[in-house]
């Protein structure tokens, strides 16, 4: 216990100011958005969505980072909105995609929640102040006022201190009826979704979202068949929304949540796998061109062919001019697409000094081209040269892929700590087990009590309530000695339970977890920038 109390303590002290700051932001009304940025090389790339997204209005502070492929923007949504993010850092030249909010990823501040309850047999005044009176003097609650005529009460609440469920039974406590009608509190999750094949099914699922209850507002992509919702936590659970689907679809929809880690592995496997066909599109292209300007003039029959005449042009020349335009045009569209957005809004990065430097030699070549075909005078073309640019950039991008990967590898090691799943214990309602269910890991809620069985891993942080055994924590103490873990023992998820099955309640889930700060660790050192290397990115 004591070590995970030292580690959390570090963590809000690496934070330190920074920190601070971003809680005063957050209760100035600021908002937070992560943003998965494609297309950035280098360190000028950074700088150029820096300034794109610092001269967006609203925006009040952005850091990107080039090993991430992320930005993170704080902004004033009275101000701006995420699609205004997106837009200004498509009109830098770079293709982008908000990030939804995840409890694996998003670390929540701890603010103040308003929730709203709905209080029955209130008659009077006096029954009004008598329920007012209980409220303040729980610990924890900052506010609380209540209406006779609506029968509602609206309690502001640390929801570090207290939780809703205490609230209603403070409530039921003085002889009223209580339940939580919505809170300020809200989470976004992606859903991916399997059986959603026709418009029928789209619509059976617009059906089911709408009338689920706390669920605020949702997005369905029905060709990646997925669906981002946002719902306020303190009325449904995450697992109760997956639920909701898998049963009023009647088995036809299965509802997962999507892993923002695995998903971001995905997009870099897919750009890595993009960047690969271009670059074997351009070499496939680009050799024959090579040989026909370096070997063919030593051989002498394929010499003799090429400089045989089609109309007023040599073959040879023809050959390239018709290879290198596909390598120039087909292949290097996507130079010429971000080139054309970084100068449209005034800045530069490396894409428009390759569009520069390929199209100057292309141009002089096709005009060296035709003025030796009318004239009879043959310049010196250069087609292999723009060629042999452009397949020799995107093997550096293929390779810079590769490498960008590769740094993200400690937080996804650091992800693929925790299991898949996880075994839930099911109760009767007199708090018996009713039996057991396997369910996803990212559905785990606090208060959960999970069956760890001897060689998994712990999926959550928790105390134990049932069972004794030894548990190795060195991933997250460095300690190679097995600890014993019995009942009232806090354990940590990803950590590896050895030898005994243990019963743990879950107490801390998602961002919570010691494992989920020490990811946000990694993230945020790799998001800073020391002054010098700010300094070097300038120059």
């Amino acid at each position: 216990e004591m070590e995970e109390v030292a580690l959390l303590g570090s963590y809000g002290e690496a934070e330190g100011p920074s920190s601070r700051k971003g809680q005063e932001e957050e209760e100035a009304g600021m908002r937070r958005a992560q943003v998965r940025v494609t297309g950035m090389t280098c360190s000028a790339c950074t700088g150029a969505v820096e300034a794109a997204l610092s001269a967006r209005r609203g925006v009040r502070s952005a850091a990107v980072s080039l090993l991430q492929n992320r930005a993170h923007v704080v902004f004033d949504p009275a101000l701006a909105k995420e699609e205004d993010i997106v837009e200004a850092i498509e009109d830098a030249g770079f293709e982008a995609e908000i990030l939804p909010d995840s409890a694996v990823s998003q670390p929540k501040s701890q603010k103040a929640l308003s929730g709203q309850f709905r209080i029955g047999g209130m008659t009077c005044a006096a029954c009004v102040n008598s329920v007012e009176g209980i409220l303040k003097k729980l610990p924890g609650v900052n506010r609380a006022v209540v209406a006779l005529a609506t029968s509602l009460g609206e309690v502001e609440y640390d929801p570090t201190a207290i939780s809703k469920d205490e609230i209603v039974q403070a409530i039921e406590d003085a002889g009223f009826e209580a339940a939580l009608v919505q809170s300020s509190e809200q989470d976004k999750a992606l859903l991916g979704l399997i059986g959603l094949h026709t418009e029928r099914d789209v619509n059976l699922l617009y059906d089911i979202l709408r009338k689920t209850e706390g669920l605020r507002q949702f997005d369905v992509n029905s060709v990646r068949a997925e669906v981002e919702i946002t719902f306020d936590p303190e009325v449904v659970g995450l697992r109760s929304v997956v639920d909701i689907i898998d049963m009023e679809s009647s088995g036809r929809l299965k509802a997962h949540v999507q892993n923002p880690y695995v998903r971001s592995s995905s997009n870099d496997a897919q750009e890595a796998s993009k960047m690969l066909h271009l670059l074997r599109s351009s070499l496939f292209l680009s050799i024959p061109v090579f040989f026909m300007r370096m070997v063919c003039p030593h051989i002498s029959f394929i010499n003799s062919f090429l400089l045989m005449h089609c109309g007023p042009f040599r073959i040879g020349d023809l050959l390239k001019w018709m290879l290198v335009s596909v390598v120039q045009f087909v292949v290097g569209k996507r130079f010429y697409v971000a080139a054309y957005r970084a100068l449209r809004h005034g800045s530069t990065n490396m894409d428009v000094l390759v569009v520069l430097g390929t199209t100057a030699t292309y141009v002089y070549s096709v005009c060296a081209l035709l003025y030796g075909a009318f004239t009879g005078f043959h310049p010196p073309m250069y087609f292999e040269t723009s060629a042999m640019i452009i397949t020799f950039v995107l093997l550096g991008k293929y390779l810079e892929v590769l490498a960008k990967g590769r740094t993200s590898d400690a937080i996804k090691k650091l992800v693929e700590l925790v299991p898949a799943t996880a075994i839930l214990l099911l109760k009767y309602k007199d708090g018996k087990y009713a039996g057991e269910k396997e369910i996803d890991a990212l559905l785990i809620q606090p208060g959960d009590v999970l069956k760890v069985l001897p060689g998994s891993k712990i999926p959550a942080d928790g105390i134990v309530t049932w069972g004794t055994s030894h548990v190795d924590e060195s991933m997250v103490t460095g300690e190679s000695a097995s600890i014993c873990k019995e009942v009232s023992s806090s354990v940590i998820g990803g950590t590896m339970n050895l030898n005994g099955i243990l019963h743990i309640q879950a107490a801390k889930v998602g961002s919570g977890t010691v494992l989920s700060q020490i990811i946000s660790l990694v993230e945020t050192a790799q998001m800073s920038k020391a002054p010098i290397q700010k300094f070097a990115d300038y120059v």
